[in-house]
């Protein structure tokens, strides 16, 4: 059986379903289906909406000016109550949760991309489930992703997912807005590698339960999260076993096919990234390796590091001729780099401290030229 890396969104409006305050009974048939999915191997990150409308129903749902900071304040009071929630839930079903709150910043600024992706990668791999939100308490107008459609979408590439699937109160995206056309109709795919104008017109005037956004952050989000290579789901939430029926392929929603594969975009990252900040000089034994295989660059394999940059950091890799064999992600800073040159990679927590791995450059973030 294949086994997936897959995002899961949950709407407020599915929480809630509907009403002003959260169901349980919806909650728990959620935990239910996601928690047979992870005994079954698949690895499975939780975008979860809801902390505003947990906060509302925690006060009593006090008559409110709706400016951030009020936003920001109820966000806070039922974040945790949220977490709670799930935290009880899922461990009926005997499985681990992670709170991790999130801003653009932390996904748009590359050192602290890094930081959450290597968390999270730690977490899925001790069987542990992320439960994601944006951090509202803290996020400023210029560093908020504003919705949890599109903020889904950014976990996908970060940790390049297989599939995405959006849970909303709509049975997926129409070429109406069925509440408004009676003759609008269920659009079960979208394959083009360009969606369509005519599609996001149709979104843009459907709205989408009591969430932050309507379909169209969603078709956004879609867009973002196909381009990174995950394939998108749009579906609605309330069905019975519907995380089940959309692995299992059922036709139950709309259905996004990836532009690229997550290595590609992962590559495409790489090439149009930041302009390389600094060297390293490899010796031939690392330089017909990498060249011939697969491998990661090991700090055994370096001879010399030229110029001065963060961990994350976008560098060249060179032969002792100075011919450029590759670009890639740093995993440690120009200072680190120049204690571990010709180290093995058992030497590096003994030398550093601490080790964010045995690569300084590790295959899946590097590009042979």
């Amino acid at each position: 059986m294949n086994t997936y890396k897959i995002v899961i969104k949950i709407g407020s409006s599915t929480l809630t379903g509907g009403t002003k305050k959260i169901s349980m009974p919806q909650i728990m048939d959620l935990v239910s289906q996601i928690s047979r999915l992870h005994a079954q191997g698949h690895r499975i990150v939780l975008v979860s909406s809801g902390a505003v409308a947990a906060g509302r129903e925690a006060l009593n749902y006090p008559d409110l000016p709706g400016f951030i900071p009020v936003k920001q304040m109820l966000s806070a009071v039922g974040q945790p109550r949220l977490m709670a929630i799930y935290t009880q839930l899922f461990q009926i079903y005997t499985k681990t949760v992670a709170q991790v709150l999130l801003t653009r910043s932390d996904i748009s600024h590359r050192q602290r991309y890094l930081n959450a992706r290597n968390t999270l990668d730690a977490l899925l791999m001790q069987g542990i489930i992320p439960i994601i939100n944006e951090n509202d308490t803290v996020a400023t107008d210029e560093i908020r992703v504003g919705d949890n459609d599109n903020l889904s979408a950014m976990v996908c590439n970060l940790i390049e997912a297989d599939l995405l699937i959006l849970l909303t109160d709509q049975q997926g995206l129409f070429t109406a807005d069925p509440h408004q056309d009676p003759n609008a109709s269920l659009i079960p795919e979208i394959s083009e590698p360009v969606i369509p104008e005519w599609v996001w017109q149709a979104a843009g005037s459907a709205q989408s339960g009591i969430g932050t956004g309507g379909m169209v952050t969603k078709l956004q989000a879609a867009d973002l999260a196909r381009r990174s290579g995950s394939k998108v789901v749009i579906t609605n939430g309330s069905q019975p076993n519907v995380i089940e029926k959309v692995l299992s392929g059922d036709a139950i929603g709309t259905v996004f096919t990836p532009v690229v594969s997550n290595l590609e975009s992962r590559k495409r990252f790489i090439l149009t990234g930041h302009k390389p900040s600094g060297s390293l000089y490899i010796d031939p034994g690392a330089a017909r390796v990498m060249i011939h295989g697969t491998s990661s660059l090991l700090p055994v394999g370096v001879l010399r590091v030229e110029g001065q940059f963060d961990r994350g950091a976008t560098v060249k890799v060179l032969d002792t001729n100075g011919k450029e064999i590759a670009i890639g992600i740093t995993s440690y800073d120009s200072e680190s780099m120049q204690q571990l040159c010709g180290r093995h990679s058992n030497e590096i927590e003994a030398i550093l401290g601490y080790t964010y791995g045995n690569e300084v450059v590790h295959h899946d973030n590097m590009v042979l030229l």
